[in-house]
């Protein structure tokens, strides 16, 4: 476009080249080429060539979600299938959930932790009626999870147990918003209404075979999550944008509507160096686990549900100019007493909103704290998460 071809012309030879060299290296999802003509403003996002936005604003993109229903492409998300007889095992050997209380087709939210009791990624796994266990995980740590997996594979195998990996090609679109039944049920023989949160299924939608199905998202909405055959997901979209309902959405909306809906950005809110009760996510720590222990850092990590970590992840919500991560918090006194993670000003609540780490004595809800925004100390106050109420579907 215009501002490019003006950028280009105030930039130096070599520089050029390194550009166009860049993006050359990016990944490109099966709808790269799709959300180019649609007017999608491509950015880069773990080393993916993603939307941030299309012709509306982040803004309008944003509430259209909220009130009616919107496709994000999540075909840069890892999807992995593990297989074998000790399957089971082999995850419950990575991560904190009770993978073998999950009922047939349910998912859950867990966290791949090592030894130190720090996250390595969050993901969803879904025990299937199909032998295999669904994994998703972040787009930022695909080489890193794989790699973790193949590791622990390897060790099993020299065990003697029975388990594979096997790395999916699909893509991934979330369908995510209150008219997403409605929507989604056109192209469904199976009642939707059976589906609830973290529920998942194999289904034909709208002609489309060999798609999986599972009710869950990042917006804090009702939703789902299709893996669909690379080939057939750009015909699966177009088809759902056939109803007036049904917008695109990009990486801009999806932020801020995760962090409405108190939800963690790898890498930003949770690391290596976080532990899930630093974290408030010890409800991903399955009952069973708690006694039994047996995955990566849970000497550190179990102890600490009972005991007082020195910090905690809370809600913050101001006025004023917006806050963003790597905020400085402030107690009442100007005594920095944490970060800022993730902040964005809110297109629900009209206020300023953001999550971040404080001294454990100041994460009660409804404490007075302040965030130094351009160096000037702004008042706040630490807010109980969700800071828009959800909408999960459970029937």
């Amino acid at each position: 476009n215009e501002q490019v071809f003006i950028l280009l012309l105030h930039m130096s030879p070599v520089s050029v080249v390194c550009l166009w060299a860049f993006l050359q290296t990016l990944k490109k999802t099966p709808l790269f080429d799709f959300h180019r003509d649609q007017g999608g403003k491509m950015v880069e996002f773990a080393g993916w060539s993603m939307p941030v936005q299309y012709k509306d604003s982040h803004i309008s993109s944003h509430m259209h979600t909220r009130e009616h229903c919107s496709i994000f492409d999540v075909s840069h998300m890892l999807q992995t299938k593990v297989h074998g007889r000790d399957r089971v095992k082999f995850m419950e050997s990575l991560v904190v959930a009770d993978v073998a209380e999950l009922n047939e087709n349910q998912g859950t939210l867990s966290l791949f932790t090592n030894d130190k009791g720090g996250i390595i990624d969050d993901l969803i796994v879904t025990k299937t009626d199909q032998g295999y266990l669904y994994v998703v995980s972040n787009a930022g740590c695909a080489d890193k999870d794989s790699a973790h997996m193949k590791a622990k594979v390897a060790e099993f195998k020299a065990a003697g147990f029975d388990v594979d990996l096997e790395f999916l090609d699909e893509a991934l679109i979330a369908v995510q918003g209150p008219s997403m039944s409605r929507v989604l049920q056109e192209g469904l023989k199976d009642d939707l209404g059976k589906l609830t949160f973290m529920m998942s299924t194999l289904a034909t939608v709208f002609g489309v075979r060999d798609c999986r199905v599972t009710r869950c998202g990042y917006t804090g909405e009702d939703g789902v999550e299709i893996s669909v055959p690379r080939s057939k997901v750009v015909e699966l979209t177009e088809t759902l944008l056939k109803n007036p309902e049904v917008k695109l959405a990009g990486l801009g909306a999806r932020d801020s509507l995760r962090l409405e809906a108190g939800l963690c950005l790898y890498g930003n809110d949770i690391d290596d160096t976080t532990t899930p009760v630093e974290a408030t996510l010890v409800w991903t720590i399955g009952k069973r686990r708690r006694q039994t222990k047996g995955f990566p850092g849970a000497d550190i990590i179990v102890p600490q549900i009972k005991a007082k970590t020195a910090k905690k992840r809370v809600g913050l919500v101001s006025t004023g100019p917006p806050v963003r991560p790597h905020t400085p918090i402030l107690s009442p006194d100007g005594k920095v007493i944490g970060e800022v993670t993730s902040g964005c000003p809110s297109p629900c609540l009209k206020k300023n909103i953001a999550m971040g780490y404080v001294e454990a004595a100041f994460a009660k809800n409804g404490t007075a704290i302040q965030v130094e925004v351009r160096k000037k100390a702004v008042p706040a106050t630490v807010s109980k998460m969700p800071f828009v109420p959800t909408n999960y579907y459970s029937g």
